[in-house]
């Protein structure tokens, strides 16, 4: 299976002047970060969705040999991704260019569950309770099964509309890095301080 990493973002709620895939946490850029979790897991193909918004990152990403550049329109992360997909084709696991600390093993699990399942789009959640306790904001919640939650940014898009939420409790996967304080937290939890 192939993988779709999203850098079409313009990040803006981290301020600087930096692309937000290319903000570096613990000296590495993220979208890096995220290229080799995926290069340690078994997916086949990565793919990145650039925008207008990421030149620099475009740039950076063309010259890789382990990725294809697919150009979006940048009019927003659904459009874009939707702009991805049709070039791309499910099913895929998408995965936000602001999850520095993505593991291989994170989507091994999920094309493992995704295998012995009915073929449906997997959603990855994370307590939003694992978020507060590592110290990284939370935007955007949901309740699945009782439990408030929020995106994790690890999907894994396929044929249909039918989806399921995989609700995984790993500091890991709870830190985005949308905010100034959350790559703080990135990087002490790297660097094993935290």
């Amino acid at each position: 299976m192939d993988a779709l990493v999203m850098c079409g973002g313009r990040g803006s709620r981290l301020g600087g002047d930096t692309e937000k895939p290319l903000v570096p946490v613990a000296g590495e850029p993220m979208v890096e970060r995220v290229r080799q979790a995926l290069a340690a897991s078994r997916v086949e193909r990565v793919f990145a969705a650039v925008s207008p918004h990421t030149p620099t990152t475009r740039e950076h990403l063309a010259g890789r040999a382990d990725v294809t550049v697919v150009d979006t329109p940048g009019d927003g992360y659904v459009a874009d991704l939707g702009t991805a997909l049709e070039r791309v084709g499910t099913p895929v696991v998408t995965v936000a260019s602001d999850l520095p600390l993505l593991a291989g093993d994170h989507v091994d699990c999920l094309l493992d569950r995704f295998a012995a399942g009915d073929g449906v789009s997997l959603a990855t959640y994370v307590p939003v309770g694992v978020k507060h306790e590592v110290g990284v904001s939370a935007d955007t919640t949901t309740n699945v099964d009782g439990h408030t939650v929020a995106p994790t940014g690890l999907n894994l898009v396929a044929d249909g509309t039918d989806d399921e939420a995989v609700v995984v409790a790993d500091d890991r996967l709870a830190v985005n890095a949308n905010r100034p304080r959350d790559l703080q937290v990135a990087a002490a939890l790297l660097e094993g301080d935290r």
